[in-house]
């Protein structure tokens, strides 16, 4: 899978992508994660690639130009299967559409800034806008970097075990059941019986039982999607 991210500071990538799951990804060539510093395509030598809000009001707007030139140039080396925008007033991110995302196979995620970008872009090339939660941030990269670890390690290869993925939360629209390793007694708290039996049918009808009442409990409503 190929990844590109256009972003007005890059920098803010760096450290998630340079580490544990993702890198390990980009190591085995499973995961191809390009990011491209939108000044390249700045309308001036001094690095513009905002400006003031028609009809005035706090904050600027990252103008057409600048990323219109980058997604052209983008388009002309690859195909998109989807172009992202990540924005507060998008769809809200969740592991179904992590799922869908992991099956393509060329993405481009464009990250807001200041107060988002000029309409004219989301309305001539956005596939797709994503929401990773009811809150703000000061730009998209964090919310690039959610929607990239999300899906890449949903990618055959990726996870040492690749039976993991299917058991996190929100799979199956049910939250994880707890987990318990080493010591099995633990400030005179034990770990459940079924757990250290080896009855591995007894085992996964615990787990889903605890799963289903951890849903009930804690977010009732995914049993009803």
């Amino acid at each position: 899978m190929n990844i590109h991210i256009i972003s007005a500071v890059p920098e803010l990538l760096e450290s998630p992508f340079n580490h544990s799951i993702l890198k390990r990804s980009a190591d085995k060539g499973l995961l191809h994660l390009h990011v491209h510093n939108l000044r390249k395509w700045a309308i001036n030598k001094h690095g513009q690639i905002d400006d003031y809000q028609y009809g005035g009001g706090a904050g600027m707007v990252m103008m057409c130009e600048p990323l219109a030139n980058a997604i052209d140039e983008l388009q002309q080396e690859k195909k998109f299967d989807e172009i992202i925008y990540v924005t507060p007033d998008g769809e809200t991110f969740n592991q179904h559409t992590a799922n869908q995302l992991s099956l393509k196979e060329n993405i481009l995620i464009i990250c807001g800034h200041y107060k988002g970008i000029d309409q004219r872009i989301r309305d001539l090339y956005i596939t797709k806008e994503i929401s990773v939660g009811d809150f703000v941030l000061s730009g998209g990269e964090l919310a690039a970097a959610i929607l990239v670890d999300a899906i890449g390690r949903l990618l055959p290869g990726v996870l040492n075990d690749e039976t993991s993925a299917l058991t996190d939360s929100f799979q199956d629209n049910l939250l994880a059941p707890p987990v318990y390793t080493r010591p099995a007694e633990f400030k005179n708290i034990k770990v459940p019986d079924i757990l250290l039996q080896g009855d591995p049918k007894k085992v996964e009808e615990w787990r889903y039982e605890q799963a289903l009442q951890r849903t009930q409990q804690r977010r009732p409503d995914l049993l009803n999607e």
